[in-house]
């Protein structure tokens, strides 16, 4: 009868050792030449299996067979190793830029596992890794207080891998647990994310994870989560762009509905109810069209250069914090007063006109005005920190197709007679076109000098 298994569990069950063929001596004299040779070979990163045999005079029955493993002869021990992947020690570091703690959890011996831990910069001192049976010797809540402390956990059962993940919970971090085995599927349905091995998973822990690697690659997570920061930045963009453009629409026709007899008077105007900056269907075309292209291109803007470089936001933080309302409502009133700026400067260069083709010139003005400037908002929000010139300008083509496609449906509405009729504007006269220009690029200006001066955030909001 051959028996392998953990070198410590082997010799437990031993009583003696073969020095050469049929030639045998008490393994106890032997133990500590045993130990030393597996912990040389452990520190070299490799798994460690001993063998032993028995002999047996004539086949055991069933109930000899349970307590069979006894009184074995030690032959020897295997080493094995399970390199780690090229790949991992990067992603490991940039986990760790990013914030997130790697540790490591395995049923090797502690040796091995503190071995692999180094070569991949999880572990920095042995004070760092811990045993099965030290955690056995430890209360949750010791467990939950110095949790942070501890890297690798060696030699650990089903129970112990839920008890860390339950301890790292109660410090309230996010916690993402990887396995494979059934003995993990305690732990992985504990986990915030379980995260199944897709190859050699078995179907209970892939049932009990939430996402399942389909490469088993531990690199393969790194970029799970530089994506979900991808998105979820873009998200923000798309949020806050259509929120500040929608704003500048409510402050223009609010400030408008407001100074109605106002403009009335300065202008000598007498259709009071005709005294308004835009047309429904304006409106209607600058949300549906004007905004959506580019809305849709931002979700798919490619990452901060330095996205792994942030810490993790916290669970409890929403979306609307303070810099995200703040960067709403003056990007928003931005829109707005530059719009209503043409309005009036529509209103003041046409004097001498028919009232009718004043109001229509202005309207034009208002509505070029806002349709182009939400298109060049875009680039603002894009970063919140950094100048577009440095983030780059040309990353995202998609973005600029969809710029200059909503740029040339603008235009077709101001040069096309038919499209300019139903949407009841009039052609500019060119000595407005230079400050049509002027109007239209001024968010870009106004957000890049408070880029500049740190203006447009809030000390550590991200």
């Amino acid at each position: 009868m051959y028996t392998k298994g953990g070198v410590d569990e082997i010799l437990a069950k031993c009583n003696s050792y073969e020095v050469e063929d049929g030639i045998k001596q008490d393994v106890e004299e032997y133990k500590k030449v045993i130990h030393k040779n597996n912990e040389e070979m452990a520190k070299n990163a490799l798994r460690v299996l001993a063998c032993a045999y028995k002999i047996l005079d004539k086949e055991p029955t069933n109930e000899e067979m349970k307590n069979i493993e006894c009184d074995l002869t030690f032959i020897g021990m295997c080493g094995m190793i399970d390199p780690p992947r090229i790949e991992v020690k990067a992603a490991i570091e940039k986990c760790k830029s990013a914030g997130i703690k790697t540790v490591m959890i395995t049923g090797d011996h502690k040796i091995t596992a503190m071995a692999i831990a180094k070569e991949l910069g999880i572990l920095e001192n042995e004070e760092e890794a811990v045993t099965g049976q030290d955690l056995e010797n430890m209360s949750d809540e010791e467990l939950t207080k110095n949790i942070r402390k501890y890297s690798v956990y060696a030699r650990v059962s089903p129970e112990h891998k839920v008890r860390i993940v339950n301890a790292w919970k109660a410090n309230g971090e996010v916690v993402a647990m990887t396995g494979d085995g059934v003995n993990d599927a305690p732990a992985l349905k504990t986990a915030d994310i379980g995260c199944a091995m897709g190859k050699v998973g078995t179907d209970v822990a892939k049932e009990a994870a939430d996402v399942i690697l389909t490469d088993d690659n531990f690199a393969t997570i790194e970029a799970a989560v530089e994506e979900g920061r991808r998105i979820y930045d873009n998200i923000l963009k798309v949020i806050q762009f259509l929120l500040s453009s929608n704003i500048g629409e409510v402050v223009v026709l609010f400030l408008s509905i407001m100074l109605t007899k106002v403009f009335a008077n300065w202008f000598g105007l007498s259709n009071v109810s005709a005294i308004t900056p835009l047309l429904a269907i304006h409106i209607l075309w600058v949300n549906l069209v004007t905004d959506s292209l580019p809305a849709l291109t931002l979700a798919i803007d490619p990452p901060e250069k330095n996205i792994m470089n942030r810490k993790p936001r916290k669970n409890s933080k929403g979306i609307f914090t303070k810099g995200m309302v703040y960067r709403i409502i003056y990007q928003g009133i931005l829109i707005g007063l530059i719009t209503l700026t043409a309005f009036i400067v529509g209103l003041n260069s046409s004097k001498g006109m028919e009232e009718e083709s004043r109001i229509q010139i202005a309207q034009t003005m208002a509505f070029t005005v806002l349709a182009l400037s939400e298109l060049v908002h875009v680039f603002n929000v894009r970063n919140n920190k950094e100048s577009i010139f440095k983030t780059g300008i040309f990353d995202n083509k998609k973005l600029l197709l969809a710029i200059l496609v909503s740029s040339l449906l603008v235009l077709g509405i101001l040069t096309i007679p038919v499209l300019r009729n139903i949407f009841s504007l009039a052609l500019l006269p060119m000595e407005n076109i230079l400050e049509v220009i002027i109007l239209v690029i001024s968010p870009l200006v106004v957000v890049e000098l408070l880029k500049l001066f740190k203006l447009n955030t809030f000390k550590n909001e991200e």
